[in-house]
């Protein structure tokens, strides 16, 4: 987030900041003559298994559910989203990996405690607290690696959480196994995800995460 004299504030909550306009798949990358954004985000992106790409492409699915990909994605936010008045933090998982394994990967959503990164001044800040409202867990769920196609949206469950919840049931835990999530929210499929997470801000008072 911006320091306080550049940010926009709604109700007591920092918007994110204002960001680089999104590129086109056909824009011309200066100096390699015949070569476009398109031909970076292929060469960069095709390798979608790997975790790094795995993670932003979930963060893209639920972008998309809620309607809030009309801007460039950030790092180093002290969250993914902004919905409304609240931050929505998104985690992911899967079973399988792009690199050689014998068995499949155990399923473990990162909630650990963190410093927020104050971009604007590019320091630390403050002490280590969950930044979001609410945590949305994605679980690519195929398990036979030949048929791993993370782009197929069907695979993928998602559950919904207030970070009220997570402090309260798992206080300072690191992260949380796919059963100790089961414990708190129920599986939905993508179609259902923008209506967990309106149900979810629609039970969770603003400044309850704190």
């Amino acid at each position: 987030m911006e320091n306080e004299d550049s940010s926009k504030i709604a109700d007591g909550v920092q918007t994110m900041p204002q960001t680089n306009p999104l590129l086109d798949a056909d824009d011309p990358i200066p100096g390699l003559s015949g070569h476009t954004v398109g031909d970076f985000w292929q060469w960069a992106y095709s390798d979608i298994l790997s975790n790094r790409n795995r993670s932003i492409f979930a963060e893209f699915i639920v972008g998309v559910a809620l309607g809030v990909v009309d801007k460039p994605r950030v790092e180093w936010e002290p969250f993914d989203f902004q919905y409304g008045n609240f931050r929505i933090e998104v985690k992911s998982a899967a079973y399988v990996q792009n690199w050689k394994h014998k068995k499949l990967s155990t399923i473990r959503f990162d909630i650990g405690k963190a410093l927020f990164w104050n971009r604007a001044k590019g320091e630390y800040e403050g002490k280590p607290t969950r930044c979001a409202d609410l945590y949305v867990f994605c679980h690519y769920t195929e398990r036979d690696k030949a048929k791993a196609n993370v782009l197929h949206v069907p695979a993928w469950d998602f559950y919904v959480v207030s970070t009220a919840i997570l402090n309260r049931e798992f206080g300072e835990a690191k992260s949380l196994s796919l059963e100790a999530v089961k414990r708190v929210a129920a599986p939905c499929k993508w179609e259902g995800l923008k209506m967990a997470v309106v149900d979810q801000v629609a039970a969770t008072p603003q400044g309850a995460s704190k």
